[in-house]
């Protein structure tokens, strides 16, 4: 397709195999080309302002800056800025957490290359990418799941099997203050004790091991 302008595309993905054949799928088609490709979402960031690429395929998972982080940092600097998220996080916070970031298509890892190139053509087309998984994980989102920083804290505590005391040290507040939000914490997940909340939170991508 002589004289086609193509589609610039920006891959960020912590596995180098994994990168490498997204950049040869991408690069197989006459109207897309990789521009670039990085493990990292600090150099992602660089990357995207050396190379000003259509759309970046960003992973969530990265070494250092994460890839929501990457998105909010790239978008505060240039508001037009397209994403498709290509991740194996399924959890509903995940894919909030990346949309409310400023991604335009999220895609989870395993689907059909077919369907990549899809996302990419919609997005840069100006439109969104959400295929029915992740529209299901997202619809099953309550409006009340909102965790304050502070109770994010002290759930990642719980993740780690601190107790009540523990807690309370390492944060410097008081053991009738963990145990409130401890309270609110297992309210706002829906469940009915620790255990659960540490399972529900690793299920919806509120916090990762």
């Amino acid at each position: 397709m002589e004289g086609v302008k193509k589609v610039k595309v920006l891959v960020v993905d912590d596995h180098p195999l994994m990168r490498v054949g997204i950049a040869a799928i991408i690069d197989a088609r006459p109207d897309m080309t990789a521009v670039a490709q990085t493990g990292s979402g600090e150099e992602a960031v660089k990357l995207f302002e050396q190379h000003r690429p259509d759309i970046t395929l960003m992973d969530l998972r990265l070494p250092g800056m994460s890839g929501v982080n990457a998105i909010r940092t790239i978008r505060s600097r240039h508001a037009q800025a397209r994403f498709v998220v290509l991740t194996t996080y399924e959890g509903d916070e995940d894919i909030y957490q990346a949309l409310a970031a400023g991604a335009q298509g999220y895609m989870i890892k395993g689907m059909p290359h077919e369907a990549l190139i899809d996302a990419l053509r919609r997005v840069h087309a100006g439109g969104r990418f959400l295929p029915p998984p992740v529209k299901l994980a997202l619809a099953s989102r309550t409006p009340d799941a909102d965790l304050s920083s502070r109770e994010r804290q002290v759930l990642a505590l719980l993740v780690r099997g601190k107790s009540n005391n523990k807690i309370a040290v390492e944060l410097g507040i008081t053991e009738a203050t963990v145990k409130c939000h401890v309270s609110v914490i297992l309210r706002r997940l829906n469940v009915s004790d620790r255990t659960q909340a540490v399972v529900v939170a690793l299920q919806r991508g509120l916090l990762h091991l």
